[in-house]
């Protein structure tokens, strides 16, 4: 799990997206023109689709079978579309760098918070929305895990709407995983926000009088007094 640490810019983290089983070099934080082995080099995580079982994912991304099981601490072959995995390259074992802190599901769930908080939104605004996921894990005003943060009550209201409404369900696209991924590395938008608001649609009467930080998009971001 994803507990509270000082220092969120160690993590080291590619996403090679797949389509149709054929790698392409769209890569975060890759230049396009880099070479297949370049990218294996890198490591890689990917992101699991309809029909796929661990084994076809071995060997498309030539990860041996029972090193994917153990980097990914898997019990059983059984995958999930959607589930992220963590894949090591021939060139350098374990070069993709996911702290123990942290696991694909709070990747997946933050992943996730931002998809439904703040899909059709820029960039910076998906990223600053994450960031104000893990400054509350780094508050001690908050719980101390992504998955309790998002999913923490205030009296029998969910923190985050989605969670209420079930928004929170939706999949996540490859840009909330990358703004999830860049909140991760340590950028805040929002310069240290632990709220977030419509300004427009928001209802409740006390958000609004917690002092407003930062403006991005449709989202003010307020800290606590």
């Amino acid at each position: 799990m994803f507990t509270k640490i000082s220092r969120l810019g160690c993590i080291m983290l590619v996403i090679l997206s797949f389509t149709g089983g054929i790698v392409t070099k769209q890569a975060y934080g890759l230049d396009e023109e880099k070479t297949k082995e370049d990218l294996k080099a890198n490591g890689i995580c990917y992101m699991v689709k309809e029909g796929d079982t661990l084994g076809k994912i071995a060997q498309e991304c030539r990860v041996p079978l029972n090193k994917l099981r153990e980097i990914n601490e898997q019990q059983s072959d059984l995958i999930y579309p959607g589930e992220i995995l963590v894949l090591a390259g021939e060139e350098k074992d374990l070069s993709v760098f996911l702290p123990s802190t942290i696991s694909p599901e709070d990747l997946r769930l933050l992943a996730k918070i931002i998809y439904a908080e703040a899909r059709g939104e820029s960039f910076l605004g998906q990223v600053a929305v994450g960031a104000v996921v893990l400054n509350r894990v780094k508050s001690n005003l908050f719980p101390d895990t992504v998955p309790e943060v998002i999913r923490q009550k205030n009296s029998c209201t969910y923190q985050f709407s989605p969670v209420e409404d079930g928004t929170i369900n939706l999949e996540p696209d490859e840009t909330a995983y990358k703004a999830a991924l860049e909140a991760l590395k340590g950028s805040d938008p929002t310069n240290g926000a632990t709220f977030f608001y419509n300004p427009e649609i928001a209802t409740d009467r006390w958000i609004r009088t917690l002092p407003v930080i930062t403006s991005i998009e449709n989202h003010n971001f307020a800290t606590s007094y």
